[in-house]
C-alpha cells in the first residue's frame, strides 16, 4: 500500500533524477495496456518512457531511438479522434503502431480503417507470412519477426481493423478470421500490428519487442533499474540539500524501499517515518509495520491514530470512486496537520511510481481512468514541503530490485500488493468497523494457510473481499442468513493482466472450512475465477 501523492507545485523536484540518455519513446493514446510496451522494453534491457500521444515534440533530455504508438479506446474513423504528431514520422526513426496506432499508421499512408466486422477479443491464431519472400526490399518484415514461428497465438483487443493496406505496404501476418494482423513498409523502418505484443498472452511479443528495439532501433540493451542506487542518492542529495524528510510509509514495497534510500542517501537524523493507521489496514498490520520499518534503522518513526476520522468520512458511501477520493483527501490532511506541528521538515517522500502517473492519465494522455489512484491525488499548496519522489521513472519490479540491493528482508519486498485505499475497495458496499473487522478475520485466515502450505507464492496477489450478499446456510441445526466473502487468488507479472492462480481445491475448501468457522457472520465463501481483463483483479 502507497500513501503516495504526487503535485505539480514544484516541476524541478518532480523532473530531477530522469534518467537520461537512449531510449523508445511510447506515444499513449489511452490502452490499458500502454504501461506494458514500456515494462516489456525495460525487462530487455532497452530504456522507454511513455507520454501524450498528442505530445508535440519528443522528451527532452532522451535520445529517441524508436518510437511505439499505442493502442486505446478509440477509433481512427471518428470525428476527432486523436491524431498522429507531425514530428513522429519526420524524426527519421522507427516506428511501430500497435491496434490505434496501427490505425493511425494506415490512415497516414493513405489506407482505410473500417469498424471492424470481425471484432477480436482475447487469444487468436495468428499466421506470419514468409517475409523473406515478400520482396528483396522488406527487409522491415523480416527482422521483426526474426526467431520467432510462423504460426503464434497472440491477443487481441480491437473493434475496428484494416479495410485496405496502403500501397508502400505489404500485409506481414493475418488472423484466422482474415484480419490484418501486421503489415510492415516496403523500404521504410515502420510497422504496425493489430495485436498487442506487450500482453504475456502473445506467445512472441517480447521477441518481437527485441527485435524492434535491437534490430531496427539498433538499441544497446543497457538499461538495469536495480543498478541505480547512486545516481538516486545523489539526486536525494540534490534535491533535498540540508533539510529534514518526512517520509509517508505504510510497510508496502514503494514506501518502504524509499525510506530505506532515504536513509542511505542521509542519514537517520533527517529521515522520519509517518504511518497512517486508517483502520482499514489488514489483521494486525499497524504493530507488523512498525516492527519491520524499524529494522531498516529508522530512529524516527511517528504513527498516527487516525480511524475515527476514516470511518466517519465513509459512513454511508457505497461508491468505489467516492471511497477512493474520500481516502485520498483525508491522507492529505493527515500529512498536513503532522508537517504544521513539525515546522523542521522541508520535504515529503514519497513511493510513487511511474505507473501510479500513467495509469491514472496524470500526463495528460486522455486515457479512460478505470480507478483513480489516490497517490496522484495533488498536494495542497498551503503544505508547503517539496516533493523528493525517487522512484517516480521507476516500474514495481525495478524498485523490488533495488530493495534486494538494499538488503532489505524478502518478507518486505516479496509481499502481495495490497491497494492504496485498503480494505475500502475490498468491501463492497458500506465500510463499517464491523464489516472491516470482519474482512480482516478472513483475509488473515486465507493469507496465513497460504503461508502455512507453502503455498504464497503461487499467486502474484491473493485476498479476500466481503460481499454485499447474504445467503442463507445451516450450522448445525440452526438456520442462518449470513454474508459472503469472496477469495482472490491471480497469476500476473505486472498486474496489468491476470490469470486465475490454479490453487488446490482441497486446500480452498479447508481455506472456507476454517472461515465460516471461525469468522462470525460468514456462512459461504466462494473463489473469484475471472480474468483480467474483463475483470480487474481488485473487485472495487
Amino acid at each position: 500500500m502507497s500513501m503516495n501523492h504526487s503535485s505539480t507545485n514544484d516541476t524541478k523536484t518532480q523532473n530531477a533524477g530522469r534518467p537520461k540518455g537512449d531510449g523508445i519513446v511510447v506515444l499513449d493514446y489511452g490502452s490499458q495496456y500502454t504501461l506494458l510496451i514500456a515494462r516489456r522494453l525495460r525487462e530487455i534491457g532497452a530504456y522507454s518512457e511513455v507520454i501524450d500521444g498528442a505530445s508535440q515534440r519528443p522528451p527532452e533530455g532522451l535520445v529517441v531511438r524508436g518510437i511505439i504508438l499505442s493502442g486505446g479506446p478509440d477509433s481512427v474513423t471518428e470525428a476527432g479522434s486523436r491524431a498522429l504528431p507531425d514530428w513522429v514520422l519526420k524524426h527519421n526513426v522507427p516506428v511501430l503502431g500497435v491496434c490505434y496506432g496501427m490505425g493511425l499508421l494506415v490512415e497516414a499512408f493513405g489506407g482505410k480503417m473500417r469498424s471492424a466486422t470481425r471484432r477480436e477479443y482475447g487469444q487468436a491464431h495468428l499466421k506470419v507470412n514468409d517475409v523473406h519472400n515478400l520482396s528483396r526490399k522488406k527487409f522491415l518484415g523480416e527482422k521483426l519477426f526474426d526467431d520467432t514461428p510462423l504460426d503464434q497465438t497472440v491477443w487481441m483487443s480491437h473493434g475496428d481493423d484494416v479495410a485496405e493496406v496502403p500501397k508502400t505496404f505489404q500485409t506481414a501476418a493475418t488472423t484466422d478470421d482474415g484480419v490484418v494482423a501486421a503489415m510492415v513498409h516496403d523500404t521504410l523502418p515502420i510497422a504496425a500490428l493489430q495485436y498487442h505484443p506487450e500482453v504475456a498472452h502473445s506467445e512472441f511479443g517480447k521477441e518481437l519487442l527485441r527485435n524492434f528495439a535491437t534490430k531496427l532501433c539498433q538499441l544497446e540493451l543497457n538499461w538495469d533499474g536495480s543498478a541505480r542506487i547512486q545516481s538516486l542518492c545523489q539526486y536525494i542529495e540534490d534535491v533535498v540539500g540540508q533539510g529534514h524528510v518526512l517520509v509517508a510509509c505504510s510497510g508496502g514495497v514503494d514506501s518502504t524501499v524509499t525510506a530505506a534510500l532515504l536513509l542511505k542517501a542521509l542519514g537517520p537524523q533527517r529521515v522520519t517515518a509517518v504511518f497512517c493507521d486508517t483502520g482499514l489496514l489488514r489483521q494486525n498490520e499497524v504493530p507488523w509495520v512498525a516492527e519491520k520499518l524499524k529494522v531498516l534503522g529508522l530512529q524516527h518513526l511517528e504513527v498516527l491514530s487516525s480511524s475515527d476520522r476514516f470511518f466517519e468520512a465513509l459512513k454511508g458511501v457505497t461508491d468505489p470512486e467516492e471511497k477512493r477520493k474520500i481516502i485520498g483527501k483525508l491522507f492529505i490532511e493527515e500529512f498536513e496537520a503532522y508537517a504544521k506541528k513539525h515546522p523542521a521538515f522541508t520535504h515529503l517522500g514519497q513511493g510513487t511510481l511511474y505507473p501510479d502517473v500513467i495509469e491514472s492519465a496524470g500526463h495528460g494522455s486522455g486515457a479512460k481512468v478505470i480507478k483513480s489512484h489516490h497517490n496522484v491525488g495533488g498536494l495542497p499548496d498551503r503544505l508547503a514541503l517539496k516533493l523528493c519522489e525517487p522512484f517516480r521513472w521507476l516500474f514495481k519490479d525495478e524498485v523490488r530490485s533495488i530493495g534486494l540491493e538494499l538488503g532489505l528482508p524478502l518478507e518486505l519486498i516479496e509481499r502481495h500488493p495490497f491497494p492504496g485505499p485498503g480494505l475500502a475497495v475490498r468491501i463492497l458496499g458500506e465500510v463499517t468497523r464491523e464489516r472491516v473487522k470482519m474482512l480482516q478475520q478472513a483475509d488473515h485466515v486465507f493469507i496465513s494457510s497460504l503461508k502455512e502450505h507453502g503455498l504464497y507464492h503461487v499467486p502474484w496477489q491473493a485476498f479476500a473481499a466481503l460481499l454485499p450478499i447474504k445467503s442463507v446456510g445451516v450450522m448445525g441445526d440452526n438456520r442462518t442468513y449470513q454474508q459472503t466473502i469472496a477469495l482472490r487468488a491471480v497469476t500476473s507479472s505486472d498486474g496489468m493482466t491476470a490469470g486465475v492462480a490454479e490453487l488446490p481445491l482441497s486446500f480452498l475448501t479447508k481455506v472456507a472450512d476454517q472461515i465460516v468457522r471461525q469468522v462470525h457472520g460468514i456462512n459461504r465463501v466462494v473463489y473469484d475465477i475471472t480474468t483480467k481483463p474483463p475483470a480487474t483483479i481488485e473487485w472495487e
